[in-house]
């Protein structure tokens, strides 16, 4: 046998045995998830569900995000510990408990130990959630995505749980085409799991969530309670109300609680990207709420931390933003100036509302922006430019590391994803969870070095509806202790 066949034997039986390991993640992972409540991930990324080559994948990006080996023998037996522990439901990032006993191994007697040390406030001891019931008023791009991360989140239905989805129709034929809409999605691919129409007691049963479709042509018309839903958050995917006044209406249907507008609202209606603003919200006192837009959820968390940091004096935001159902897909009358052009055909100048955001979301940096939106024939992924005025001499370093610290610690490493590759493009944003994909290659700094420009990418649809998600379990009282 040649000394190459030897290498190509030895490496190959190595990949087995990673492809064992990352099997056996993926059973404690589950475990974890469906009998405790407790999701494992690994630097932000969702490994309920995944595949063993996924894992793997997954344990190649943390090395390189970290610099460091995350192996699947130290994961596996952190996610062992835990599972032999009796820590309550929870959000655990495992990526980052690994690269802590890479680190701190020969300061604890086991990693056992280690394990309940860093994780020991997620004793059982804290008080149960009650869960809260969730109706989805409108389902379009957003509602639907929403519908299958609500059920995707669901595990012991301990957080979330999807009890209606309301339209306008929802008699039998009505309900096989949302089922069908649901069950199949041209940009983020099939629904990985069960969807059966219901149609004589006018419901859908996904996964075993049965979700009542309830027929609607006024917020105020339904009777939630004959459902059995009480005190529930409305979250309003139509985007036809959007002031207070409007909002208000859903208040008056019963067993709606909370109502949360998936859309920039207008009067008094805060405006939240949860990460930033989500803890000024008074929860007790208000009962309506915003959750921005997706562009808005994009480009704050970046604002934030770079104003932080080095200060920004003043700015420029353009958008390169897909395509939405607010355009025309032929050349036809629209209220707005160019919208009316096709919108798969035409890249388009058209306003956006994030600078206005600014007021609400991050005040003392309203007035120092302009800012404008450039839409373009692609069905989804978007693109911020931030073009920044800075207080602070920089260089791209120093730039790219302020973003490379806030994405790995602190309170937004949900909302931003630090981005190495050299080949990044907008397909490759499809599904991100974060609502902010920083892309450090492509950062650019002044040769006088007091500007710098930053690109900012986003799934317009799926990142911001991760954000309507986390906030959404915020405002219901259902977050989870994490350990990011």
């Amino acid at each position: 046998m040649s000394a190459t066949h030897k290498n190509y034997q030895k490496q190959l039986g190595e990949w087995i045995e990673q492809e064992k390991a990352a099997l056996n993640l993926q059973q404690i992972t589950g475990r974890l998830w469906f009998e405790k409540s407790i999701e494992l991930v690994l630097f932000r990324n969702q490994l309920v569900d995944r595949s063993t080559s996924e894992l793997l994948k997954l344990h190649q990006y943390a090395h390189n995000i970290v610099k460091k080996t995350i192996t699947l023998d130290a994961t596996v037996s952190i996610a062992n510990c835990i599972l032999e522990s009796d820590f309550g439901p929870s959000r655990i990032d495992i990526g980052k408990l690994a690269f802590e006993w890479h680190n701190e191994a020969g300061a604890h007697k086991s990693i056992y130990d280690f394990v309940h040390a860093k994780l020991n406030p997620m004793s059982t001891t804290s008080s149960p959630m009650q869960p809260k019931d969730v109706i989805l008023y409108g389902f379009g791009r957003i509602g639907r995505l929403a519908a299958r991360e609500l059920i995707a989140q669901a595990g012991k239905g301990e957080q979330l749980r999807l009890r209606a989805i309301v339209t306008r129709g929802n008699d039998a034929k009505e309900i096989v085409k949302r089922a069908d809409l649901l069950r199949t999605d041209s940009v983020h691919g099939p629904f990985p799991g069960t969807i059966i129409e219901d149609v004589e007691n006018k419901a859908l049963i996904i996964n075993g969530h049965t979700v009542h479709m309830i027929d609607a042509r006024n917020p105020e018309d339904p009777d939630y309670t004959a459902y059995g839903i009480n005190d529930a958050l409305l979250i309003d995917n139509t985007g036809v109300f959007r002031d207070d006044k409007e909002l208000s209406r859903h208040l008056k249907a019963k067993g709606v609680d909370k109502v949360l507008l998936t859309a920039p609202a207008k009067g008094d209606v805060p405006n939240v990207v949860h990460g930033i603003n989500h803890e000024s919200v008074n929860l007790n006192s208000q009962r309506i709420f915003s959750a921005a837009s997706c562009t808005t959820n994009a480009i704050m968390p970046i604002l934030y931390v770079i104003d932080k940091e080095l200060g920004i004096e003043k700015g420029h935001i353009e958008t390169v933003h897909s395509y939405t159902n607010d355009q025309n897909l032929l050349d036809n009358y629209h209220k707005k100036y160019r919208r009316g052009r096709s919108a798969a055909l035409n890249m388009v100048i058209t306003e956006t509302g994030a600078e206005s955001a600014l007021k609400k979301v991050l005040p003392h940096l309203s007035g120092k922006f302009t800012a404008n939106s450039v839409r373009v024939p692609t069905p989804n992924v978007s693109l911020a430019i931030l073009n920044l005025n800075l207080n602070t001499k920089v260089d791209r370093e120093r730039v790219n590391a302020v973003v490379h610290k806030y994405a790995l610690e602190g309170h937004l490493v949900e909302q931003i994803q630090y981005a190495f590759s050299n080949e990044l493009v907008s397909t490759d944003i499809i599904g991100n969870p974060c609502s902010s994909v920083f892309d450090s290659q492509a950062t650019i700094v002044s040769p006088d070095q007091k500007s710098a420009v930053l690109y900012v990418w986003y799934d317009n649809e799926y990142g911001y509806t991760r954000q309507v998600i986390r906030f959404s379990k915020h405002i219901s009282g259902v977050r989870r202790p994490v350990y990011y």
